[in-house]
């Protein structure tokens, strides 16, 4: 499977260090350990992460812990921003495995070439807010700048996440597997609104080795209208 994500998709970059620095398409995962369904969009986020330009998020929801084991990275606030997606576009209905890309598209279940054509249309737009993110000790500086300037106000957000984890599964639809997570959410901070007119200047706490991400989103939440990784 990942030669035929990497080649025949055409997404993902072999070099990863020149671009850090760069803007990237934000690609949440709503996973669950306790979902059979999962893990080969498990493994689809570690392939999506080696490319510099995307930034795969999963967020482990708690819906699935009734059935026999307790996913430990599960937060209750992710399965509610998984809901808030879902009201957005009138649906009562959650799932598991779901890409959700730039915050607009939406890819029920595990579809690697739909996934692939989706990161490459946001891939090619021009970004709507340039965001610039700096770290200066344990503080992050975040400027941002809408031109034009925005219609309406938006949220600034700040992402932290662990890179990988590997978890020895023991009971429930996945008992017996050892699978390899990647860009764990741990954190999902509301900073500021910010109004899109006048330019942003924001200095937030960030403190500790791991890395993180600031995500400029519509309120919903709907679109992402910038996002940096922060490492």
């Amino acid at each position: 499977m990942r030669h035929f994500v990497s080649a025949a998709c055409g997404v993902w970059l072999a070099s990863v260090a020149a671009v850090q620095a760069e803007p990237v398409v934000v690609v949440e995962l709503y996973t669950s350990q306790g979902c059979s369904s999962c893990p080969p969009a498990d493994e689809f986020v570690a392939m999506l992460a080696s490319d510099p330009r995307i930034l795969p998020l999963a967020l482990h929801v708690d819906y699935w812990d009734y059935i026999g084991w307790a996913d430990a990275f599960a937060q209750g606030k992710f399965t509610d921003r998984q809901r808030a997606y879902a009201k957005m576009v009138g649906s009562r209905t959650i799932y598991t495995p779901q890409f959700i890309i730039g915050g607009t598209d939406r890819i029920e279940g595990f579809s690697p070439e739909e996934t692939a054509d989706r990161l490459r249309a946001h891939l090619a737009a021009q970004p709507v807010v340039n965001l610039t993110v700096t770290r200066d000790g344990d503080m992050l500086v975040i400027h941002a700048e809408a031109d034009p300037p925005l219609a309406e106000g938006v949220r600034v957000q700040l992402v932290r996440y662990t890179p990988a984890e590997t978890v020895m599964i023991e009971r429930g639809e996945n008992a017996g597997k050892t699978i390899t997570y990647t860009n764990i959410v741990t954190s999902w901070q509301r900073l500021e609104d910010w109004s899109g007119k006048a330019p942003l200047e924001l200095r937030t706490p960030f403190a500790g080795d791991g890395p993180g991400a600031v995500i400029v989103q519509a309120d919903g939440p709907a679109e992402i209208l910038a996002a940096a990784r922060v490492d």
